[in-house]
């Protein structure tokens, strides 16, 4: 069955934004508090309301988890009012739960919406990633290539030196063996400890960013996230499930995966157009953090649209209770 090609992007944009808005300031006042599970959940609670005040059919196709892991925007869960378009939704209310706990840079609320049956339904296993921005021929970097040799062709394709690349990867044990390969190219290395839904945007905006490749293993609902940031703003990215065991194969399968080895596109992961909406929590490279002043709260949003190529940076201020 095709994909339908409208799904009400435009109206629906700046719902999105709000939807967004209402996690990132929920867990406004837990910046710095050293407790996660609050800020998450705090985020969780205010996207739900948010979202189920939209006129959409809406199924979570990447969320919090599974139903009996996460009470609350689970994976199959319906959302919105009913009386709407069906639509895709992946989401992750609070992208970078220890980075809020810590007060640390790059948290975000993210979510992004597509028609009904445009998003892979990314298990929860690892994906190995790669990711730069637009700009570049498709597959002038591939996963066959080794970290080295994907630094030496995006330095050639951009014509500068490998010393001019810099590559965002998470500071991650598993990451070491690539990140020694990676350094002895003299290419710079930009460590996060989390949140590389934020560490695959940043490729798409380098002058902004410094940042020209990501590369490394992380969550594959969050590469979905990443390919859906990308739809809008251009630029590359690719993603192959990688599994510990078979219970995580199985998982795979479960979500209709028949294919194991398959590396996805960009268009693989997301295959129609997109909305986008990401508010930041605490300051980034990308988008400001929450800022709370007496009787007021700021809060910044990055809402695109994958049809128009529209990029729109919103402020928000709201006097609080």
């Amino acid at each position: 069955m095709p994909v339908p090609a409208d799904f009400n992007d435009r109206n629906l944009s700046l719902g999105l934004a709000r939807v967004s808005e209402a996690a990132a300031i929920a867990c406004a006042p837990l910046i710095g508090r050293g407790d996660e599970k609050a800020a998450d959940q705090a985020a969780v609670d205010a996207m739900r309301n948010q979202l189920n005040k939209l006129d959409i059919a809406g199924v979570v196709v990447i969320g919090e988890g599974e139903r009996d892991e996460a009470p609350m925007l689970y994976i199959g869960e319906e959302v919105g009012t009913g009386n709407g378009p069906g639509v895709d939704i992946a989401l992750d209310p609070l992208e970078g739960t220890t980075l809020t706990a810590k007060d640390m840079p790059n948290a975000l609320a993210v979510i992004a919406m597509g028609p009904r049956g445009s998003m892979l339904h990314a298990p929860d296993v690892y994906m190995d990633k790669l990711a730069i921005g637009p700009g570049f021929r498709t597959g002038v970097v591939t996963l066959d290539m080794s970290p080295a040799e994907r630094v030496s062709a995006l330095a050639a394709a951009k014509g500068c030196s490998t010393n001019d690349i810099t590559v965002c990867v998470l500071e991650r044990p598993r990451h070491e063996a690539m990140i020694e390969e990676l350094r002895s190219t003299g290419a710079a290395i930009r460590l996060i400890m989390d949140g590389d839904v934020a560490g695959v945007m940043h490729c798409a905006e380098p002058d902004l960013t410094g940042i020209d490749m990501y590369m490394g293993s992380g969550g594959a609902p969050e590469g979905v996230l990443a390919a859906a940031a990308l739809k809008c703003m251009g630029g590359q990215i690719y993603g192959r499930l990688t599994f510990r065991d078979d219970d995580e194969r199985a998982r795979a399968k479960a979500a209709g995966i028949t294919n194991l080895d398959r590396v996805y596109t960009r268009d693989d992961m997301v295959t129609s157009d997109v909305i986008f909406a990401a508010t930041g929590v605490t300051d980034g490279s990308l988008v400001p953090g929450i800022k709370r002043e007496v009787g007021f709260v700021t809060a910044e949003t990055i809402l695109m649209r994958s049809k128009t190529g529209s990029v729109r940076r919103m402020i928000y201020r709201n006097p609080t209770k």
